[in-house]
């Protein structure tokens, strides 16, 4: 694991569906906020198509470099579900039909014929991983290593996660304090420059805005130390005045 302080994790979104436009993911940032609360900082998330060649070397790649690895889709029941296979492939393991999920599965269809080998293909696991609970639809999603396979399905992916969540460990949790003023960012760019120089423990984030004819624009400021964090807002918003604006704070 990182510096207990600097927990972080990766985020990777595999399916057509989502690059094609035709899916909207809701999955990220419903996950980043969960995390945000456990101390783990998301610090990366990538979408990608479901090809094999793609996920195999992204999945290698980001494992070695963050502490939590959380993807989203690819495990269902039809030909462009490949992901449980690409994860044993980047792990180098079999993938082999899990008793356990084949259990599972079973509990979800009145009949014993339902369960057929499409269904069944929901039943393969990476040898050696371990059941994600599904308590929506049964279909397990799994965990090797440190990268948790989820279902794309937002109420399955969130009801996956809740289930393991207790068991990630986490660093110090960020707070986060939010200023707007009816500002254009090239008239406090500068101030907030030397601002940022003098907290550098303190994450600072720009995000303008223009609407009815007037510039506005909302400081974000992140950071772990709630005394740090207070006196940085403190400083923008003595900034912010001297620029005659006058800041307003959003409730946590």
């Amino acid at each position: 694991m990182a510096d207990a302080k600097q927990v972080t994790a990766c985020v990777l979104i595999i399916g057509n569906e989502i690059l094609s436009g035709r899916t909207k993911d809701a999955n990220l940032p419903w996950l980043a906020l969960r995390l945000n609360d456990l101390g783990v900082r998301l610090r990366e998330a990538r979408i990608i198509p479901d090809v094999e060649a793609v996920i195999v070397r992204t999945i290698n790649e980001i494992r070695g470099q963050f502490d939590y690895v959380f993807t989203t889709g690819g495990i269902g029941p039809t030909h462009d579900d490949i992901t449980a296979e690409c994860v044993a492939k980047a792990f180098g393991v079999r993938l082999l039909q899990n008793p356990e999920a084949v259990a599972r599965l079973r509990t979800n269809y009145a009949r014993p014929e339902d369960l057929n080998a499409a269904r069944l293909r929901m039943a393969n696991i990476p040898e050696g991983a371990r059941l994600i609970d599904n308590p929506v639809s049964k279909a397990p999603g799994f965990q090797i290593g440190n990268v948790y396979v989820m279902a794309g399905v937002p109420a399955i992916m969130q009801a996956m996660f809740d289930g393991f969540k207790h068991e990630l460990v986490g660093g110090a949790k960020v707070l986060s304090r939010t200023v707007t003023a009816e500002l254009a960012e090239g008239k406090i760019a500068e101030g907030l420059t030397a601002l940022q120089g003098r907290y550098a423990d303190v994450e600072i984030g720009s995000y303008p805005s223009y609407r009815l004819g007037r510039f506005a624009l909302a400081i974000v400021m992140r950071g772990t130390a709630a005394d740090r964090l207070t006196a940085a807002v403190a400083e923008l918003k003595a900034l912010m005045r001297s620029l005659g604006a006058e800041p307003t704070e959003e409730a946590a």
